[in-house]
């Protein structure tokens, strides 16, 4: 008999799986994308894949809020529809402006699906398997992330881009199927919803700037628009804080980051989002831009990378249940660190695959099964069970914000670059982006306490909440979907 938790695990990763796909997924569909859209700028169709992250990582803190309150199994189906009917009208979008715009609502979708689908999967299973339960589940985002060039690459070849949304439907149509059958609805009613001012201040912060960095391709790192655009983004942020401080309905409860797991292994997942970006944003353009290769063989070619995080990531989740998340982390940041240092001594202008690539893909595909699903491990257990909802976006928040500013930095150092020699010298700019950013994460995984057995739990951290509650059978059937 499949039991109850592991049915829950499938449906909550298979939905995970689906919506951090469609971040990398088009990262090889770009070029295609800006063949179909010629009279857009490649710097405006990079909002293509940047408002997709911006509203992905803005909303999902206050959609994590929202599914504490009204209910996970409500919330997670009702992101199931939005995203599978977004992703439809991506396929069939027939201009540039009405993609991003469809973009936009399908990150809402996206962004109720992931928070509902993680607090589900924590309250399916007994806390002693949750170690290995979350990390199967942060394996699926990691899996999802790293194969979507390759998954990418082989669509667009066969049936074009618009086939990379439409690969959604028979996933989406599953996750609500089989949710309305199988989930079991747990909520917080105390929980209050943020004000929408709020959410504002996140987007026009993450959107301000991903535009002064997107922008530097054109104006420049010191001309007037882009000072003007950080500095807005700044005083947006500033702004947040401000605003969080003195709602009476915040968006993210600042209390939170006194808890020392969640603030260093949010602040790791943002460093290690920006560097993984650009690992796979950065590999395709170079395998495409300096080696000349084909889409297809571009994809191909990093491949071993999401085959390696899906060998891994499942088996580390049952080793940190023995010895902690934080040893795998460490190694884990040091490994991708040394994938970004290996492409920066050994890749040039002549292709030889096997020497001067294939390795760092290996080093890279061992350290993002490491790093994602481990991360999300620790914050699982370091939360009060009333805050896991919306704990856990403000982790995948931080991936998604650090993924638009990946992305953001990797088409501005390109797009400065002229010649073979400056191409070169952008794509050796983005290698030492990869390594920073593995050894800070390395870095931030230093002050984390993990523990085999049992929540961590802080000394600063807020008083533990009380349970969620957990509806019955009875309730369930006279509740509406």
């Amino acid at each position: 008999m499949f039991a109850h938790s592991n049915r829950t695990l499938l449906i909550a990763s298979l939905a995970t799986l689906a919506t951090f796909l469609d971040t990398t997924i088009l990262y090889v569909a770009f070029p295609d994308i800006t063949a179909t859209f010629t009279d857009s700028s490649a710097a405006e169709l990079s909002w293509v894949l940047n408002a997709y992250t911006i509203v992905f990582a803005a909303l999902l803190i206050p959609a994590g809020k929202l599914a504490d309150r009204v209910g996970h199994r409500r919330v997670f189906l009702a992101g199931s529809v939005l995203f599978t009917v977004a992703s439809m009208a991506c396929g069939l979008a027939p201009s540039a402006e009405l993609l991003i715009v469809f973009r936009i609502v399908q990150a809402a979708g996206a962004a109720a699906l992931i928070p509902a689908s993680l607090a589900l999967v924590m309250h399916a299973f007994a806390h002693d398997q949750l170690p290995r339960a979350v990390a199967i589940w942060g394996a699926a985002g990691a899996v999802a992330g790293a194969l979507g060039p390759t998954l990418g690459a082989a669509i667009v070849e066969g049936l074009g881009w618009r086939w990379a949304f439409f690969i959604n439907l028979p996933v989406g149509v599953y996750t609500i199927v089989a949710g309305r059958a199988h989930l079991r609805e747990s909520s917080d009613p105390d929980t209050r919803v943020p004000a929408p001012v709020g959410v504002i201040l996140v987007v026009l912060a993450a959107g301000l700037l991903s535009a002064a960095v997107v922008g530097t391709e054109t104006a420049g790192w010191i001309s007037t628009r882009t000072l003007g655009l950080l500095a807005g983004g700044v005083a947006a942020v500033g702004a947040f804080i401000v605003h969080q401080r003195r709602t009476t309905a915040p968006v993210l409860d600042l209390d939170l980051f006194r808890i020392d797991n969640f603030r260093w292994a949010t602040l790791a997942m943002l460093v290690f989002g920006t560097a993984f970006a650009a690992l796979f944003f950065g590999s395709i353009l170079f395998l495409t831009e300096v080696w000349g290769w084909s889409i297809l063989q571009a994809g191909f070619g990093v491949a071993p990378g999401p085959i390696i995080v899906g060998l891994v990531a499942p088996r580390v989740g049952t080793l940190a249940g023995r010895i902690g998340q934080r040893p795998i982390l460490l190694v884990g940041g040091v490994l991708y660190a040394g994938s970004g240092l290996y492409r920066l001594v050994m890749l040039g202008p002549e292709p030889d695959y096997l020497v001067d690539y294939f390795p760092s893909m290996v080093l890279s595909g061992i350290g993002v099964g490491f790093v994602f699903p481990q991360l999300s491990s620790v914050v699982a257990q370091a939360l009060p069970p009333n805050r896991r909802g919306v704990g856990g976006a403000a982790l995948q928040a931080g991936r998604q914000l650090g993924g638009t500013f990946g992305v953001a930095l990797t088409i501005a150092l390109l797009g400065a670059a002229t010649g073979l020699t400056g191409t070169m010298s952008a794509f050796d700019q983005i290698w030492w982006l990869i390594a920073i950013g593995g050894l800070v994460t390395a870095a931030l995984a230093v002050p984390l306490r993990t523990s085999t057995v049992g929540a961590v739990r802080d000394s600063r951290s807020p008083a533990a909440a009380p349970a969620l509650r957990l509806h019955t059978a009875d309730e369930l059937t006279a509740s509406p979907d």
